[in-house]
């Protein structure tokens, strides 16, 4: 960890309070002049630090500041992700792409405080605008067999839906397979990329793409999907730099899951969550919609449903959506 994230974190830790900068310089094993470069770096990055003479340097949390150091300094999982952050790309999951072709590793993150061209499943677009929601990848190397592609995007919808609420504290629940819902409206949706090696059968790169909507925009919701996204805040900006602690937050509850991914201890509790289960839903294809009742989830997190006409079958990928009564 850098100096400028290790200071951030300290500062961060203090709880408001002032901390000299000897004190920082002993425990950061650098002079007082690193220490001052460190602060002036992170003010210029939107850090609000005060600085007062015979007290030292205080974090002011109020704000909400996207940055690398920022989400380094709240993770829990030691010396696995590296994190980059840019103001605009196209998306992240474009991006990582390239990335991973040059050699990025796996644990490699990348975020964005805004995309241009946010995807989501089957081709649409995710609205992603500036500084009013999370929009990260995460590159994984798995090895793993090809129906794991599924199990990567499950887990990863139960380690956002922890995250939400630990850092927020508003309940979702998950519509298979990748979007979590807070009181009726979609607050996040997932991506999961693969690349396979035809010949294995084995995924040999992974790019999870999550975004979430954190606050809400000055202008709303575009009208075509006004009807059915949300925030998970009315307010309209961050404070105590919470985009950092909820990237940080579905991080480490990914990787805990990630490390074991076959014993599907994320699963009952991805079951739990579930909107659609018992539910009457339309099963979406290229040839329209086809009327079901959402069955269960099986331990494949294949979806099973049963058709008006009594046959039953297994959903391992596809759309969804519940019927309005």
């Amino acid at each position: 960890m850098s100096v400028k994230s290790r200071l951030l974190k300290i500062l961060g830790d203090n709880n408001d309070a002032y901390v000299s900068g000897a004190e920082l310089a002993e425990e950061l094993s650098v002079s007082r002049s690193a220490v001052w470069k460190a602060v002036e770096t992170l003010r210029a990055e939107g850090y609000l630090i005060s600085g007062v003479s015979n007290k030292g340097y205080r974090l002011d949390k109020s704000g909400d500041v996207l940055s690398s150091e920022g989400i380094a300094g709240c993770l829990r999982t030691a010396g696995v992700f590296e994190v980059e952050v840019r103001k605009k790309v196209t998306s992240t999951n474009t991006v990582m792409r390239e990335l991973a072709l040059k050699g990025a590793p796996e644990g490699f993150v990348l975020a964005a405080e805004e995309q241009t061209a946010g995807k989501g499943r089957l081709g649409r677009k995710f609205y992603s605008p500036a500084g009013h929601g999370v929009y990260f990848s995460l590159l994984l190397r798995p090895g793993s067999i090809t129906g794991d592609a599924s199990l990567i995007t499950s887990a990863a919808a139960v380690a956002a839906a922890r995250a939400i609420e630990e850092v927020f504290g508003v309940r979702v629940g998950i519509k298979w397979v990748n979007d979590l819902f807070a009181e009726g409206k979609k607050v996040c949706g997932i991506l999961t990329e693969a690349v396979f090696n035809m010949e294995s059968g084995m995924i040999e790169t992974a790019i999870l793409g999550i975004g979430i909507n954190v606050t809400r925009p000055q202008h709303g919701f575009p009208e075509e999907i006004g009807h059915i996204a949300a925030a998970l805040t009315e307010r309209m900006q961050g404070k105590d730099g919470e985009r950092c602690r909820l990237i940080a937050a579905t991080l480490d509850n990914f990787w805990a899951s990630y490390q074991n991914l076959a014993a599907r201890e994320f699963l009952s509790e991805y079951r739990e969550r579930s909107i659609i289960i018992g539910q009457h839903i339309y099963v979406l294809s290229g040839d329209g919609q086809r009327p079901a009742t959402a069955l269960a989830i099986d331990d494949d997190c294949g979806l099973l449903v049963r058709y008006g006409n009594g046959e039953t079958a297994k959903l391992a990928s596809g759309e969804v959506s519940i019927r309005q009564k």
